[in-house]
Formats: structure tokens, C-alpha cells, sequence
């Protein structure tokens, strides 16, 4: 397999990702745990609604990462998001996470592979 071909892979898995955390885990509810974490973050209130814009948010970052648009911009947008986003359920919700404190380890892979993607593999295509 072609590097070009891997990178493609890639980005698709990513956007994947993006895409089900958002509908199907925020914007559909499938997963309400989600929105447990965004009430003990952001309080009960308006943790529902809270919930669906993050997971439109979600869904508009899995566009972003499919257009290919200013992608070097997009993958570090991603790894901020993913690491911040995690160091707050970290402190704030560990018990709410599918793995508990642990998942700040897949938190670092994902990150670790958006940097490969697009830093590492990307650099020498001709995209």
C-alpha cells in the first residue's frame, strides 16, 4: 500500500470517529453518557442542548477533516480539542468515562495518530 493510500485510510478513520462521537453518541444520544459528562462539566441545565451542539460540532470537524481544507490547521485544532477536552473529564468526570482514568491513554494514541497523519505521512505526498 502507497503511502497516498494510507494517509486516505487515515483521515477516513479519523473523520469516522469524529462523525459517530457526534451523531450517534451526542447528537442521536446513543450513548448517554455523554451527556452526563457535559451536565457535571457545564451543569444539568441545558446539558441536552449542550450535548447536540457539541455533536454538531463533531460532525462539522469530521467535514472539515474530509474537505482537506487548511488540514495542518484542522489536525492541530484536533489534538488541542481531544487533549484539553480530556484533561477536563479527567479531573472533573473520570468516573463518567468508558475507561475511567485510562482513557486519557487512548486520548494520547488518537492524538498521536492525527500527528502521524498529517505530520509524518502527509509531508511528502504531492496532495
Amino acid at each position: 500500500m502507497t503511502k497516498a493510500t494510507i494517509h486516505k485510510i487515515l483521515t477516513i478513520m479519523i473523520a469516522l470517529v469524529w462523525l459517530a462521537n457526534g451523531l450517534l453518541c451526542k447528537v442521536l444520544n446513543l450513548v448517554p453518557r455523554h451527556q452526563q459528562i457535559v451536565g457535571r462539566i457545564l451543569g444539568e441545565t441545558h446539558a441536552g442542548l449542550l450535548t447536540k451542539l457539541i455533536g454538531v460540532s463533531e460532525i462539522l470537524m469530521a467535514v472539515w477533516i474530509i474537505s482537506g481544507i487548511k488540514s495542518r490547521l484542522n489536525a492541530v485544532a484536533q489534538m488541542l480539542i481531544i487533549a484539553i477536552m480530556n484533561c477536563i473529564e479527567f479531573v472533573l468526570a473520570p468516573d463518567l468515562l468508558l475507561w475511567g482514568k485510562a482513557n486519557s491513554a487512548f486520548a494520547f494514541m488518537f492524538i498521536a495518530l492525527i500527528y502521524y497523519n498529517e505530520f509524518k505521512l502527509r509531508k511528502n505526498l504531492v496532495i
